[in-house]
């Protein structure tokens, strides 16, 4: 039975990457919070960074960004190295938290990140087009909806059309209506050529991905495609493939 879960090893050999770790590790306040992590995310894909809550996520998206101080290892970023000042206007990076100003309507906000990064104030209702807000326009931001919010954020990632979006539990909170729509966004850049890195600790968005990248205690168990995980465990819903991942790491 072991030789069939090890068919799948947790570096996945791709033509074309968009992010290379090699060897990652991390460690805060005197605890190794990612030990030795290595991945890779294809370009053009939407990869799914799932695992439950305190895994290591947002710490590995952090480290990916170039936001967070690593003790060892590689990160290239669209072939640079991670935090390098040419990636600042290539990286999209949105935050759990709306990354936007409540008290400021959706125009303000888009017309501020505009100025920000340089681009031209026509570029603000196309990025409204792509995430479905064209309407919103003088809303104030503090009087929408969760999801509203969260594509308000998603457009100020967007405006000056980063090649690599990063985005850290998107549709938490949301309803399913409103995930759904997110989602539809997400493949909708990924097919323009955008890479989309998307974490999420809700096993069901993971049948929404490309790609996978499983995590648990700061480890990456698979770096594979929805499919490869089926494969392997002999289960159709990923959430109880996951499971069976997790239990073949622990030698259960």
């Amino acid at each position: 039975m072991h030789a069939r879960w090890r068919r799948l090893s947790t570096l996945q050999p791709v033509r074309e990457s968009a992010v290379e770790i090699e060897d990652l590790n991390v460690v805060r306040g005197g605890n190794s919070v990612i030990p030795s992590l290595s991945l890779r995310v294809r370009s053009g894909s939407v990869t799914g960074l799932l695992g439950p809550s305190g895994c290591g996520k947002t710490t590995l998206m952090r480290s990916v960004v170039g936001a967070q101080i690593v003790t060892g290892g590689k990160i290239s970023v669209l072939g640079n190295p991670a935090g390098s000042a040419g990636l600042r206007s290539r990286v999209g990076y949105v935050t759990q938290a709306p990354s936007v100003y409540g008290d400021l309507t959706v125009a303000e906000n888009l017309s501020y990140f505009a100025k920000v990064v340089g681009v031209e104030q026509g570029r603000i209702t196309e990025t409204l087009q792509t995430v479905g807000l064209e309407d919103y326009l003088e809303r104030i931001v503090s009087s929408l909806s969760g999801g509203e919010r969260a594509r308000v954020s998603l457009a100020s990632a967007l405006l000056n059309r980063p090649p690599l979006l990063v985005l850290d539990e998107p549709t938490v909170g949301l309803d399913p209506l409103l995930r759904q729509g997110l989602w539809r966004d997400f493949h909708r850049l990924a097919r323009g050529g955008t890479t989309l890195l998307i974490s999420s600790h809700v096993m069901d968005e993971a049948a929404e991905c490309d790609d996978l990248l499983l995590m648990r205690e700061g480890r990456l168990l698979r770096n594979c495609t929805p499919n490869e995980l089926r494969g392997e465990t002999g289960e159709e819903d990923l959430g109880k493939a996951f499971l069976r991942v997790i239990e073949m790491a622990s030698g259960t």
